[in-house]
């Protein structure tokens, strides 16, 4: 894998069993991705976006080509090592925040960090960094059910963020916001992208993050369609 790309993916086609068919929901993708990129996968529905980023995020494994992340191969993880991957180097938000009611702002955000090996000094420090960096330390002990849309969202964030991954993955995270929260957290991820690094891949339909991204790939079919760099300087809300 060349240094420069955190993701490399090489003639990757992904099937699913359909009746006594098969249905190829990716054909033959070719993409790289280096450290600190702000893209998006967008594309009608069924067009693949979903299917590419669970592959890269080591939730599922081509069915042909290779996919390198972190420098490991997808296909031949086993559960494990996929685990793993997943808990040490990448995030994930999702437009259903999946916050545990019955745990506090805090609670939540300190689950990811768990499993890690840190001492409860050092969870309480990335907690409360993380929840500064999305404006709500002054809220960590609330509930889920006392949170805004946004609030809740930004508390997903902090959540994928603690751990501070080298990838972000974000399935239409703004779907369940309304233009002025959606804009709030574009802009809150577009900021830790620039001052961690970490690596963001968004799937969307929504023209609010499209307007925030540097590098949009346009899915159809399972193919490529266009793979479009964008020089954005500043976004406006």
């Amino acid at each position: 894998m060349n240094n420069d790309h955190i993701i490399s993916i090489e003639n990757v086609t992904k099937r699913f069993k359909d009746g006594e068919g098969e249905f190829t929901a990716l054909d033959n993708i070719n993409l790289t991705f280096e450290k600190g990129e702000f893209a998006a996968f967008i594309g009608p529905s069924g067009s693949g976006k979903t299917t590419l980023l669970n592959i890269i995020g080591s939730l599922d494994s081509p069915t042909e080509g290779s996919a390198l992340v972190m420098g490991k191969d997808i296909a031949h993880l086993n559960h494990k090592e996929s685990a793993l991957l997943r808990n040490k180097h990448i995030g994930f938000i999702f437009q259903v925040y999946n916050l545990l009611p019955v745990y506090t702002v805090f609670e939540n955000v300190e689950f990811a960090l768990l499993l890690q090996d840190y001492t409860a000094e050092q969870r309480k420090k990335m907690v409360m960094d993380a929840l500064d960096w999305v404006g709500l330390a002054d809220i960590p002990n609330k509930k889920p059910s006392k949170l805004s849309g946004g609030q809740g969202q930004r508390v997903a964030i902090a959540r994928a963020m603690v751990k501070r991954p080298e990838i972000l993955i974000a399935d239409e995270p703004t779907a369940n916001l309304d233009a002025e929260n959606a804009h709030g957290i574009l802009k809150t991820m577009k900021q830790l992208n620039k001052e961690l690094q970490t690596t963001f891949l968004f799937a969307t339909h929504d023209e609010k993050v499209m307007a925030y991204m540097d590098r949009i790939v346009h899915l159809q079919d399972g193919r490529i369609k266009e793979n479009e760099i964008i020089n954005r300087k500043e976004v406006k809300s």
